[in-house]
């Protein structure tokens, strides 16, 4: 099996100025998988501030821009986990993912966490068909 990694405009250097130890986006045996993406504005990588459906909207937003750039799209997506630092925001995150997924949503998991080490509420991963 052969690993690519795709390079995804701006947000894969925003990734690497942070030092982070990750690709943003890999691709093999027919998968795209997208690492946790917070809520990065696609035109300067840097973080989305505002409430929990501002940030949900950025991370979505995010995640069709890293699928663009692995040549796949949303309708392609196999499974979903989103992390939110705050059960309680599960309607509201709901309420932004059903106007991203109104048909056909993939699996997902909502998964509580307790913090991260930077300012943001939410990460969104996927796994998707190339």
């Amino acid at each position: 099996m052969v690993k690519d990694i795709v390079e995804v405009p701006v947000l894969s250097a925003a990734v690497r100025k942070l030092g982070l130890p990750l690709s943003l986006v890999t691709r093999g045996a027919g998968l795209v998988f997208v690492s946790g993406t917070p809520p990065l504005d696609i035109a300067t990588g840097a973080l989305v501030k505002g409430d929990i459906e501002v940030q949900t909207e950025a991370s979505l937003k995010a995640l069709k821009h890293c699928l663009a750039a692995a040549g796949t799209s949303p309708d392609k997506i196999l499974m979903v986990r989103i992390y939110a630092a705050n059960a309680g925001f599960y309607n509201a995150i709901n309420r932004v993912y059903a106007r991203h997924f109104p048909d056909n949503p993939p699996a997902r998991t909502f998964v509580p966490v307790a913090s991260w080490p930077m300012e943001f509420d939410l990460e969104i991963e996927a796994v998707a068909v190339a």
